[in-house]
C-alpha cells in the first residue's frame, strides 16, 4: 500500500505549466512520426520495455499476447482512416471510435464489452495583458481514453493538453505503472481536474478585477463602472468552462462508487479524491456565473443611473434657459403699445428680473441634487 499513497505525489506535478522553454506548450506531432502516433510503449511489471525502434499498435500488441503487460497508445487527431486499423487491432466499439475521430464530445464514461470510453475535456487559461470584449480568456481541448484490460489509448484532439510530461512522470515510478491501464486513466483524470483548479484561479483573478472597475469610485465619488462587452465576454467564457466540468462529475462519482473490473480496487478509491476537486471546482464555476451576472446587472444599472443624471442635468439647463427665452419671445413680438419698450429703465429691470429668476431656478435645482 506504499505505493498507492505515492500516488498523489506522481500525479499531482501535473499542475505545474508544460511549457517549453520558449514559453510555447508542447503541442504537436513528434517531427519524426508521420502519422497520429505520438507514442507507443509497452509497459510490463511497471517499467516501459525498451526496443531498437518504434513499435507499431500491431506489434506492441503481439508483445503484450505474449509476454503480458500493457500497451499505452498515444494519438493527436487521427483521422478515421488511421484510427481504423488501432480500432480493429483493439476491437474498440464503432460508436467509441466514431467520438473519438470527430470529437466535440461532452465529458462522459461508457462501457463497451470490455473497454471503457473516457471523453475529458482539457482547458488551458490564455494569458492577456488586458481584458478585453473579445479576449480569448480559456481555451479547450479533448481527450478520450480506451481502457482495456491489456490496453490504454489516448486520443487527443487541441492545440494543448499534451500528456508526455505525464507519461515521463509514470514512467518514473514503476509500482504505480504496475497497477495497469487503470492506474493511468486516473493520472490522466487528476491531471485534467487539476488544470481545471489552476483555470479557476485564474479566472477568480479576472472576476476580482473587473469587479473592482464596475464598484470602484469614479470622478466626483459616482461609481464608473466598465465595458460591458468585456463583462459579458468573461462570462461566455465561463461558459464554456462549465461544460467541461459539470458533465464530467458523474463519470467520476462512478469510477470511484462503483466496482468495475478494469479498475484496480487500489486505485478506484482514489477517484473519490478526483471527484471532491472536481466537485470543488464546479462549485467555483457556479459561483463564478452568479457572481458575472449580478456584475453584468450593476454594471447596467450603474450606466442607467448615469443617463438619467445626464437627462436630469440636461433638463435642468432646459428649466433655466427657458426662462430668457420667453422674456425675448415676449419683447420681441411687434407691437406699437408696449410701456416697457419706452421706458428709460426697462431693459436693466427686465435683464435683472430674468438673472434672478434664472439664479434662484439654479439654486433650487442644485439643492435638490439635480445640478
Amino acid at each position: 500500500m506504499s505505493m498507492i499513497r505515492d500516488l498523489r505525489a506522481v500525479v499531482r506535478p501535473s499542475r505545474v505549466s508544460l511549457r517549453k522553454d520558449n514559453g510555447t506548450y508542447d503541442t504537436t506531432r513528434d517531427p519524426a512520426t508521420p502519422s497520429a502516433v505520438v507514442d507507443c510503449a509497452v509497459y510490463r511489471h511497471g517499467a516501459r520495455v525498451e526496443t531498437p525502434k518504434p513499435l507499431t499498435p500491431h506489434e506492441a500488441m503481439r508483445q503484450v499476447r505474449r509476454d503480458g503487460g500493457f500497451v499505452w497508445i498515444g494519438l493527436h487527431e487521427p483521422t478515421e482512416a488511421e484510427f481504423a486499423g488501432i480500432a480493429s487491432e483493439f476491437g474498440l466499439h464503432p460508436l467509441a471510435v466514431e467520438d473519438a475521430v470527430q470529437a466535440h464530445q461532452r465529458p462522459k464514461l461508457e462501457r463497451y464489452d470490455d473497454s471503457l470510453f473516457t471523453v475529458f475535456k482539457t482547458v488551458h487559461y490564455v494569458d492577456h495583458d488586458e481584458l478585453t470584449a473579445s479576449s480569448e480568456v480559456v481555451e479547450t481541448g479533448e481527450v478520450m481514453c480506451f481502457t482495456g484490460r491489456d490496453f490504454f489509448i489516448t486520443v487527443r484532439h487541441g492545440g494543448q493538453g499534451s500528456l508526455r510530461a505525464l507519461r515521463h512522470r509514470l514512467q518514473d515510478d514503476p509500482e504505480l505503472l504496475a497497477k495497469g491501464p487503470s492506474a493511468v486513466l486516473h493520472a490522466i483524470a487528476d491531471h485534467v481536474v487539476d488544470g481545471y483548479i489552476a483555470v479557476a484561479d485564474a479566472l477568480q483573478d479576472d472576476i476580482d478585477e473587473v469587479e473592482t472597475e464596475v464598484f470602484s469610485p469614479g470622478r466626483k465619488g459616482s461609481p464608473r463602472g466598465t465595458d460591458a462587452g468585456r463583462i459579458y465576454q468573461l462570462k461566455r467564457e465561463v461558459l464554456e468552462f462549465k461544460r467541461a466540468v459539470s458533465p464530467l462529475l458523474r463519470p467520476m462519482q462512478l469510477l470511484s462508487e462503483r466496482p468495475m473490473r478494469l479498475i484496480d480496487p487500489d486505485i478506484q478509491k482514489y477517484f473519490r479524491d478526483v471527484a471532491d476537486h472536481l466537485a470543488r471546482v464546479q462549485e467555483q464555476v457556479i459561483g463564478f456565473d452568479e457572481l458575472l451576472n449580478s456584475i453584468l446587472q450593476a454594471n447596467l444599472a450603474q450606466a442607467s443611473v448615469a443617463q438619467n443624471e445626464d437627462m436630469r442635468k440636461i433638463t435642468s439647463w432646459a428649466a433655466i434657459i427657458a426662462v430668457p427665452t420667453m422674456v425675448c419671445g415676449v419683447y420681441g413680438m411687434n407691437f406699437d403699445y408696449m410701456p416697457e419698450t419706452h421706458w428709460k429703465f426697462g431693459y436693466p429691470v427686465i435683464m435683472a428680473i430674468t438673472g434672478v429668476i434664472c439664479l434662484g431656478i439654479h439654486r433650487t435645482l442644485k439643492r435638490n441634487g439635480w445640478l
